[in-house]
C-alpha cells in the first residue's frame, strides 16, 4: 500500500511519494493495469513467486485506512503478515528509507488512519525520507512542505532510490520484514 493523495493538485507532491514507489514497483514488476476497486486503485502481479496487490487508497492521506476496510474481512489477511505501507517521511533525509516492523505514525495522519483501522500499530511501513539533504528540519509549516513539489534535484534523489525500494518490498515479500 502506498500512500498519496488523489487529484491533480498533489501530483509530484512530497506527499505521494507512496504512489511514486508503487508505480515504479508495477512497471519494473510487469503488474496488471491499475484498476478501480472500491476506495482504491489497485494492480495485481507476482513478487517473490506469491500473487501480490498493489494498492493506492483514493481517499485523502487522512482517511488512508478505509482502503483496507475490504481487506480485513479477509480470513487470510493479516496488517502483520500481508500488509507493507510506503509512507513519506519528513523526519530522515532524502534518499533515505527506513524499514520497520511496527512503531508509532510519528505524527502522520495517513499513518494514524491506518492504526486505527488496523486496531495495531504491528504492521510493516517502508518510510522513505522526504527532508532536506543534510537532515535539518523543514523549513516553515510541516503541512506546507509535505504538499509542495520536489525540486529538481530533489526528485533525481527519489528516482535514485526507487531501484532500492523495489529490492527491499522483495525482500519483505520473500522473507518478511525482519
Amino acid at each position: 500500500m502506498g500512500l498519496g493523495n488523489p487529484g491533480r493538485k498533489y501530483d509530484g507532491t512530497r506527499h505521494n511519494v507512496g504512489w511514486w514507489a508503487l508505480d515504479h514497483l508495477a512497471d519494473v514488476w510487469r503488474f496488471a493495469p491499475w484498476r478501480h476497486e472500491g476506495d482504491a486503485l489497485v494492480a495485481d502481479g507476482e513478487v517473490a513467486g506469491e500473487r501480490a496487490r498493489l494498492l493506492k487508497p483514493q481517499t485523502y492521506m487522512n482517511l488512508s485506512g478505509v482502503a483496507i476496510r475490504p481487506y480485513m474481512r479477509r480470513l487470510e489477511f493479516s496488517g502483520l503478515h500481508n500488509l507493507l505501507v510506503l509512507v513519506d517521511e519528513v523526519a530522515i533525509p532524502i534518499g533515505t528509507l527506513r524499514l520497520r516492523a511496527a512503531g508509532s505514525a510519528g505524527g502522520h495522519n495517513g499513518l494514524k488512519s491506518i492504526e486505527s483501522t488496523l486496531g495495531t500499530r504491528d504492521y510493516a511501513r517502508l518510510r522513505i525520507g522526504i527532508a532536506p539533504a543534510d537532515g535539518s528540519r523543514p523549513p516553515g509549516d510541516l503541512a506546507d512542505f509535505v504538499l509542495d513539489h520536489f525540486s529538481p534535484e530533489e526528485r533525481d534523489a527519489i528516482a535514485a532510490q526507487l531501484p532500492k525500494v523495489a529490492e527491499a518490498v522483495e525482500c519483505w515479500a520473500r522473507e518478511g520484514v525482519a
